[in-house]
């Protein structure tokens, strides 16, 4: 039998992650995804915290969601990628539609200074920044792609997209990055 080994969404054994200038951009394998439905004339599920609006993202003490649709969000579990949490939150969110999403997206953090980072993504997708505080998550096109962005903090974002697409993803956040500082 082969002797198989777990490779990350760049193909490499380890996550990629590089410094530009201000701004250290990495591969966040560690993040368990799944997403939850309310069904129709359901309750709101009570999973830790309170499920966010339209653009939104919340945060809690053991995961955070963001709003991706009517009465429908994206649950992370940060350093839970290994772990089943589509069962995990099954059980907080009974009469729920849960599924497991870890393996289908790929999250890249991006942290620095708060002007390179908002020229970063000033270059790469169409949000207006000015109204896209710190809790904000949106879907929004990256190089012909869709992806989710999420303000996690002052200095932080987040950008999710299709696993497949990650090779592409990086190398639109490591290009402009690269302009960007070639311009400081």
């Amino acid at each position: 039998m082969t002797d198989l080994q777990p490779i990350c969404a760049l193909g490499q054994s380890a996550p990629q992650a590089r410094r530009i200038g201000a701004l250290l951009l990495s591969q966040n394998t560690a993040l368990g995804l799944a997403s939850l439905a309310m069904r129709r004339r359901a309750e709101p599920p009570q999973i830790g915290l309170p499920l966010p609006g339209p653009g939104g993202w919340v945060e809690g003490a053991d995961c955070a969601a963001f709003w991706t649709g009517p009465d429908q969000w994206m649950v992370e579990f940060p350093g839970r990628a290994a772990e089943d949490v589509a069962s995990a939150l099954t059980a907080r969110a009974p009469g729920c539609s849960v599924s497991e999403q870890t393996d289908g997206f790929v999250a890249f953090e991006i942290e620095g200074d708060t002007p390179p980072l908002l020229a970063l993504i000033s270059r790469l997708v169409n949000i207006d920044l000015g109204r896209f505080p710190p809790g904000s998550a949106t879907r929004t096109g990256f190089h012909h792609m869709s992806v989710f962005v999420i303000r996690r903090a002052e200095d932080r974002m987040a950008i999710l997209g299709m696993r497949s697409a990650a090779a592409s993803i990086w190398h639109g956040l490591t290009e402009a990055a690269e302009r960007l500082e070639a311009l400081t």
